[in-house]
């Protein structure tokens, strides 16, 4: 037996699709995110990181305004001019007109919100498009429009108004605005929900079915079987046309990719291990987790609530780790961990890293605009309408 000769040609090797888009180099076709970053990014291991984002955006002075939300690793959110939710930035990024560019570090239906409320002059900037959200990619325009069509079949469309979670993308907050629906953070969610049993019978959850569910049940005082879950993948949603018309929430099957890994057993572990110990949880969690906590609330309440905890008390915080890391690093009086035992960062948030701040702040110094997020203006004018009736909620 011979022993194998040597190759001598050159393997010719390309990148899988999923490879490019996970370097942010592509595009999905099936997603609004990840199309092609241009240029070079500074290597992760430059030691002048720091120094380069510092000089560009001395060079920027006050055309730039930089966005963190409370997610993003601790590196980027040094750089950050004002930290928060995503409904909150968007809000700042608006106040602040003289900035002629917005460079938001967070994700991609964010980016898209700071564009639709900030004005034509200026250029919101997202440092790597690949930076998507899951639960965003989980409802598209194409599935809710044949959603509709199906609650058109079942003859209750008329009866039905969609509320949209801030975390999804224009297309969806177009879709809500042109059909009387409104716009919800986690923050008023039961308000929006109020307001929407005002204005008809039935309501459209969009796209996160934990928060729909969580409200309606624990804020509202509904039922769980007044819920029903909407698959996009399934005929007909997976419903009959009887459950469609006895259910009071339609919830969108959709989730957060984080708060979605909490459980039950999460919970019970932590009180086993640590007695005493306080459970916060996200409203994005799923309901069994949220009925065993102690308090529930968005990122705002959760740091409103530690901030003003007892010096001593222990807590267990169901929430992105890169936020819990730097409430407990803010809090050392009081004992601050993870929910669950498993490291649960925001993989999409957490694409926002220097080196490609670096190279956006850089780029506009130069000149150069790079990934700017516009949103067309029919989109933006259905969307802008179902956040301005959030707005003008009581």
């Amino acid at each position: 037996m011979t022993a194998a000769q040597p190759r001598t040609e050159p393997l010719d090797v390309q990148p899988t699709p999923l490879a490019l888009l996970l370097l942010g180099r592509e595009a999905d076709p099936r997603s609004e995110r990840g199309v092609e970053c241009p240029g070079d990014l500074p290597s992760p291991s430059d030691p002048d990181l720091v120094a380069r984002a510092r000089a560009a955006k001395e060079r920027l002075g006050e055309k730039v305004f930089i966005l963190g939300h409370h997610y993003q690793r601790d590196e980027v959110i040094q750089f950050a001019d004002v930290t928060g939710d995503s409904f909150k930035l968007a809000r700042d990024a608006a106040a602040r007109p003289q900035a002629e560019y917005i460079v938001f570090c967070g994700v991609h239906f964010m980016a898209e919100s700071a564009d639709i409320l900030t004005s034509d002059d200026q250029k919101v900037v997202l440092p790597d498009l690949a930076a998507g959200c899951s639960m965003a990619d989980m409802a598209t325009a194409e599935q809710v429009a044949e959603c509709w069509d199906v609650l058109t079949d079942a003859g209750i469309a008329e009866q039905v108004v969609p509320v949209s979670y801030m975390n999804s993308s224009a297309d969806i907050k177009a879709f809500t605005g042109k059909h009387g629906g409104t716009i919800c953070t986690s923050s008023n969610a039961k308000r929006a929900l109020d307001w929407a049993f005002e204005q008809g019978q039935k309501v459209l959850f969009l796209p996160d079915q934990h928060l729909g569910r969580n409200t309606a049940v624990r804020d509202l005082g509904m039922s769980l079987d007044d819920c029903v879950v909407y698959n996009p993948h399934k005929p007909g949603g997976g419903l009959t046309v009887e459950q469609l018309r006895a259910a009071k929430m339609i919830l969108w099957r959709g989730h957060c990719s984080v708060h979605g890994r909490f459980s039950l057993d999460s919970v019970n572990d932590v009180r086993a291990r640590i007695p005493g110990v306080q459970v916060l949880v996200h409203p994005e969690c799923k309901h069994e987790v949220v009925a065993a906590a102690d308090q529930v609330g968005s990122t705002e309440y959760i740091i409103k609530a530690l901030d003003a905890a007892p010096a001593g008390s222990t807590w267990a915080i169901g929430t992105e780790l890169n936020l819990v890391r730097r409430l407990a690093n803010a809090h050392p009086d009081k004992e601050i961990v993870f929910l669950d035992r498993t490291v649960c960062f925001c993989s999409t948030m957490n694409r926002i890293d220097l080196p490609h701040l670096v190279w956006t702040l850089e780029s506009l110094a130069d000149g150069a605009l790079v990934n700017r997020i516009q949103v067309d203006p029919e989109t933006e004018s259905f969307a802008k309408l179902a956040l301005e009736r959030m707005l003008a909620l009581p």
